[in-house]
């Protein structure tokens, strides 16, 4: 669904990202991990249209994204840090992105408006949100367009217990329908449950892309954690 072919992006002296080449497809969950610096980041970017490669390409569908910027309407992205208009209220933000995307014929999914309860808090202003309620809101609108792909950066950060296992219940759920869902998380134990792969990057390079049994196999460790403790360590 997602190939990234021979991609390497460099910033000034630093190479961020070094000749990488992945393949994800739908059905998948996975963990995209690695140290800090390692080009996690600039790779969801690269994936997203933000960021141009300087060599190597991406096809989204098997059409390269470089020439086809629609496609971007099919990903749902969560950032790690939401950053919206101060003054607008929760309802604001949301007509805002249903009027910017009002082109996007898929059916509203506003399942996570409902499990957080936002409705009822719909006309408080961003500025005054904790940082747990504004993750909640990115979390609404990576789902709300109903998207084929799911891109989620630190999906969990903020979030309190109970809201980080509603979230999780519904990435389940979207697995369940063979959407493709990629996630970066330094709280791995959130994880073990939904991955069926793990992407590991360090130094701006692919390490490895296996199976999560794979890695616990190669690892000898029953968790994801620990797994990729031990991967950190060796390296």
């Amino acid at each position: 669904m997602i190939i990234a072919t021979n991609v390497t992006k460099r910033f000034g002296k630093l190479t961020a990202l070094d000749n990488v080449s992945v393949n994800c497809n739908k059905g998948q969950c996975i963990s995209l991990t690695g140290p800090n610096g390692s080009g996690k980041t600039t790779l969801i970017k690269c994936l997203l249209g933000m960021v141009v490669p300087d060599s190597g390409f991406i096809t989204f569908n098997q059409q390269n994204i470089l020439h086809h910027w629609q496609y971007r309407s099919r990903i749902g992205y969560m950032p790690q840090i939401g950053r919206y208009p101060e003054n607008m209220t929760i309802a604001q933000v949301l007509d805002m992105m249903k009027d910017i995307r009002k082109n996007n014929k898929s059916v509203l999914d506003e399942e996570l408006i409902q499990t957080f309860d936002l409705q009822h808090i719909a006309n408080k202003k961003m500025r005054t949100l904790s940082g747990g309620t504004r993750q909640k809101v990115s979390a609404a609108l990576a789902f709300l367009f109903n998207p084929d792909v799911l891109i989620l950066d630190e999906p969990t950060a903020g979030l309190d217990p109970l809201s980080t296992e509603l979230l999780k219940d519904k990435i389940r759920k979207e697995k369940q329908k063979g959407k493709l869902i990629l996630i970066t998380s330094h709280i791995l134990s959130d994880l073990d449950d939904l991955v069926t792969e793990v992407i590991y990057m360090q130094d701006g390079q692919l390490r490895f892309h296996k199976s999560l049994e794979q890695l616990k196999q190669d690892t000898g460790q029953s968790q994801l954690s620990r797994a990729i403790a031990q991967v950190m360590k060796t390296n």
